[in-house]
């Protein structure tokens, strides 16, 4: 689902042609924070996800659990174990209220709960994983998005790797007492992302230009990430690329903006096990 200014909703469906344009002679533009827009209406660059300044920025992360600014949330957290491919497990945290929408949002391929309480045990337990067990809190979407086409067909097979992390999680000596191990139920999202049968893609959209054209036949989607079948192979659109343009209608021309082939697939991670 994309969401423009104004409340407008997209449907986004397989097989449906996303085709917009980037108006002639448009610039990026900032787009504020926590509701209210730039003061300045500053530029900001077309090769970064975040369509924000740096004041910005820095107001959106004045109260953001990320940002460790907010220790005093009285809400209960979830600490989770991500896949996103093999060799590719994180360790995050969301607030229990919002449910898995925090994994749909980075494409986890699937994932599992590992326990729940207090923000700060949470935050003390994905620490302990990251030093313990030398798990990530990050994977780069780069990363992501060159396996997706590759990955194991079984959902069993694409388990693996977060029940046997899972294990070594709850095993540590070191937990909050306040942190609630959960029992290991591993929720896979390939058939929710499309992800069965996706073609390999070549490459990724580096930045949108002005007069610039995007158009593609949805094939999947994952998080931020639109698979978009062209007449030169799939191209993956980063649609937090999107915002901060002012966006036209186009029609059936292909992609005219530039794109980032893909060289290799992605390093895998190492010293995980």
């Amino acid at each position: 689902m994309l969401v423009w200014d104004g409340g407008r909703r997209s449907a986004l469906t397989w097989g449906k042609r996303v085709a917009f344009g980037v108006a002639e002679g448009g610039v990026r533009t900032c787009v504020g924070a926590r509701g209210h827009a730039c003061p300045t209406g500053a530029a900001v660059s077309a090769r970064r996800s975040a369509a924000r300044c740096e004041e910005c920025a820095r107001l959106d992360r004045a109260h953001s659990v990320a940002a460790d600014t907010i220790a005093d949330d009285p809400r209960p957290y979830h600490v989770y174990l991500a896949w996103f491919g093999p060799g590719m497990v994180k360790v995050g945290i969301t607030a229990a209220e919002r449910g898995s929408a925090r994994l749909l949002e980075q494409g986890a391929v699937c994932f599992s709960w590992l326990g729940v309480g207090p923000l700060m045990a949470a935050r003390r337990t994905e620490e302990l994983l990251r030093a313990a067990l030398r798990v990530p809190d990050r994977i780069p979407y780069a990363d992501k998005r060159v396996v997706r086409a590759v990955l194991p067909e079984a959902a069993a097979d694409r388990a693996v790797e977060v029940a046997e992390l899972h294990a070594r999680a709850v095993a540590l000596p070191a937990w909050p007492e306040s942190l609630v191990r959960e029992p290991l139920r591993v929720v896979d999202h390939a058939e929710v992302f499309g992800l069965a049968g996706l073609p390999v893609a070549v490459g990724e959209v580096g930045e949108l230009v002005a007069g610039g054209v995007v158009s593609g036949e949805l094939v999947a989607a994952a998080g931020p990430d639109l698979h978009l079948a062209t007449g030169g192979g799939v191209v993956v659109l980063d649609t937090r690329l999107m915002r901060g343009w002012g966006l036209v209608p186009a029609g059936g021309v292909e992609v005219t903006v530039p794109v980032r082939e893909f060289k290799e697939e992605a390093g895998v991670q190492d010293g995980l096990f």
